[in-house]
């Protein structure tokens, strides 16, 4: 057995006017309830550190504010000195702006001694460029970020794990690369908005889809994944919280139930992916080997060793 304990740290609002060091301040007092009902991983929201500032249209420069130039920063190394001390690793969503002025949307995970295993940028950038006077509020993501161009996978936590950012979760590729590169556990970030405006049929689904492409997710590639959201009304938009943990089988084992700060915690045994990865969903047998192995060769992971 390889059991691993995570939590799902959801958030309620950031207001527009809330600084950095009284999020972290949430963020920590999450951290401290994870830690005390056994977490080894700690997983937060998409764009943690901030309001979803994609919902106004800006110039860039405006926005630089809404943006990290390093991590950790000033405000954020207590985060990351505090993980070291409890021994926990974590998983933190904000906005990156490099020093070439390139600006993603990433997601950073933090092994248990406070150092960084991996940054991984969204890939599937949704919304719109320009400002649409129509919407009820923006959703401007492609005017802020450049997308990313690939799903890796790290060994940590004793595991295989991946990430991903919210609309991500909803396309069938994010789970598959992933899933060929034998990820166990998939952590995913999200901001969803409650009004769709190009499509308000879809609103009362929200929380179907949100559960659905998780859960499909998980059990067609074998996978843990571990959903948070920042939910809650913030700045008059109402969002999607269920932060939830879902298992191989595609089950719900761990859920919030609130729409403000939260946290979700279970148990996991990695070991229990087999269930599926040897078995219904054996990629080397039966999803196109040759690509299995060619696509492992080219990211460098191997290949656990009963598939060698």
């Amino acid at each position: 057995m390889r059991l691993l304990t995570v939590a799902a740290a959801q958030m309620g609002p950031i207001a527009a006017d809330e600084g950095r060091e009284a999020v972290v301040d949430r963020l920590l007092a999450l951290m401290d309830i994870a830690s005390e009902r056994g977490a080894e991983l700690v997983v937060y929201p998409e764009l943690a550190l901030t309001t979803f500032f994609p919902r106004w249209h800006m110039e860039l420069s405006e926005a630089n504010h809404y943006y990290e130039t390093e991590m950790p920063g000033p405000a954020t190394k207590v985060l990351f000195d505090e993980a070291k001390r409890l021994g926990i690793g974590f998983c933190l969503g904000y906005a990156s702006l490099t020093a070439e002025g390139r600006r993603f949307n990433v997601y950073h995970l933090v092994d248990k001694t406070g150092e960084t295993v991996g940054i991984f940028q969204k890939v599937h950038i949704p919304g719109h460029d320009e400002y649409e006077s129509w919407r009820e509020f923006q959703h401007a993501e492609r005017h802020y970020f450049e997308p990313g161009d690939d799903f890796p996978v790290w060994r940590a936590f004793d595991g295989i794990v991946g990430m991903a950012i919210c609309n991500d979760r909803r396309w069938p590729e994010t789970y598959r690369v992933m899933g060929m590169q034998g990820a166990e556990l998939i952590l995913i970030g999200y901001n969803t908005p409650l009004h769709y405006d190009p499509d308000p049929t879809q609103n009362a689904l929200a929380g179907f889809h949100n559960a659905l492409v998780m859960q499909s997710g998980a059990y067609q590639n074998g996978a843990f994944v571990v959903g948070v959201a920042k939910g809650g009304i913030e700045e008059g938009v109402d969002s999607l919280a269920q932060s939830m943990i879902v298992a191989p089988s595609g089950q719900i084992i761990a859920q919030c139930i609130t729409t403000g700060d939260e946290v979700a915690v279970a148990t996991i045994d990695l070991d229990f992916t087999k269930t599926y990865k040897h078995t219904l969903f054996d990629f080397a047998k039966y999803r196109v080997p040759d690509a299995y192995r060619r696509i492992t060769e080219q990211t460098g992971v191997e290949l656990p060793p009963e598939k060698i």
